[in-house]
């Protein structure tokens, strides 16, 4: 799990973050190039961390932001069929 910037985990600490509450344990924090095998409660969240976590795959799921959807526009062709519009006249 990613935690991205306009997540309200983060500045958290894991024991603050709810984890526990929803049967989720972070076996795991990658934060940049360095990994922090069980991390320790008191360890605070930053936007781009990526925690291993095990636990319930419905509470895991419940925590993913839903994606928007994209509007499909689509852009209808004229009735009348397109004329080509003629050079003007050279001098």
């Amino acid at each position: 799990m990613t935690v991205q910037g306009a997540s309200d985990l983060v500045g958290k600490s894991l024991g603050d973050s709810g984890l526990r509450e929803r049967d989720i344990s972070a076996l795991t924090l990658q934060r940049g190039t360095s990994v922090i095998p069980n991390p320790n409660s008191s360890h605070v969240l930053e936007a781009g961390d990526r925690l291993l976590c095990f636990g319930k795959l419905e509470e895991m799921r419940s925590m993913i932001p839903s994606r928007r959807k994209r509007s499909k526009r689509i852009k209808r062709l004229p009735d009348e069929p397109i004329h080509e519009v003629a050079a003007p006249p050279a001098d």
